[in-house]
């Protein structure tokens, strides 16, 4: 009897005891859920900022090279269509040849970033035009390096694959541009309104002065009286030695 009264005074404590020490059992179960689903809230949120930087770091990498010095380099070789020799030539030379040589280096710096920390599904457009547009790039870089000297049999050849094939990316780099907002619009859900504002007002510059180059020199002689201008002598109209005619046809800036 005793032993019966003893077990269940034993009994009643244990019970009190698990009342008093449950709820401090269950509240620190949840003060380390808790701590352990912030520190998982955190990690995803750094991985967001990290993967934001990312997209917009490769964003504006390809909107320099395709929105800005490719369209550079193409602007300055037009102007050089209207220079015969001289130091301005090979100015605008230089400009063309650096311009595109950084554009090619700034693309291929995305195109790292795009295939090493991004989800190359290629289930976009932006994604699908983007393989197609770096092998371009460097297909076209690598044409500008093969360049033959002026007079030779491939030079006519060679200058129009160049020429074609440089406004081909050009063209398909400033599509991009336009499906990278949009896709960088669906993937963060910002705002894109103000950077389409942006490059559409300068891509209708660019395609102006670039149109400019060829009325420029037609708008300077309208204010010439038909007369008042000297007229000076071509070549065929200058009797040269033979040998000095041979020269001027070989010779090149």
């Amino acid at each position: 009897m005793q032993f019966l009264q003893k077990l269940g005074f034993f009994c009643i404590h244990a019970s009190v005891l698990l009342l008093l020490v449950s709820p401090l059992v269950s509240s620190s179960q949840e003060h380390t859920k808790g701590a352990s689903s912030r520190k998982d809230n955190n990690i995803h949120e750094q991985m967001s900022h990290k993967l934001l930087f990312e997209i917009t770091l490769h964003g504006f990498l390809l909107s320099a090279s395709m929105g800005f010095l490719m369209p550079l380099g193409i602007l300055a070789i037009r102007m050089s269509h209207r220079e015969e020799c001289g130091r301005r030539l090979r100015i605008l030379f230089y400009v063309h040849g650096l311009s595109e040589l950084f554009s090619v280096l700034l693309a291929t710096a995305g195109a790292v970033m795009s295939f090493r920390n991004f989800n190359n599904s290629f289930n976009n457009k932006h994604q699908r035009v983007g393989v197609g547009l770096y092998g371009l790039i460097w297909l076209q870089a690598l044409i500008g390096f093969v360049r033959p000297q002026r007079g030779s049999k491939g030079r006519s050849v060679w200058f129009s694959v160049h020429w074609i094939l440089g406004t081909a990316v050009s063209l398909l780099g400033i599509l991009n541009i336009y499906t990278g907002l949009q896709a960088y619009h669906e993937k963060t859900s910002k705002g894109i309104k103000l950077w389409t504002i942006i490059f559409t007002a300068e891509f209708c510059f660019i395609a102006f002065f670039y149109l400019f180059q060829d009325k420029w020199v037609y708008i300077r002689k309208q204010g010439v009286i038909l007369g008042s201008e000297p007229v000076r002598p071509t070549i065929d109209q200058v009797v040269l030695p033979p040998e000095k005619q041979k020269e001027l046809l070989t010779e090149s800036c």
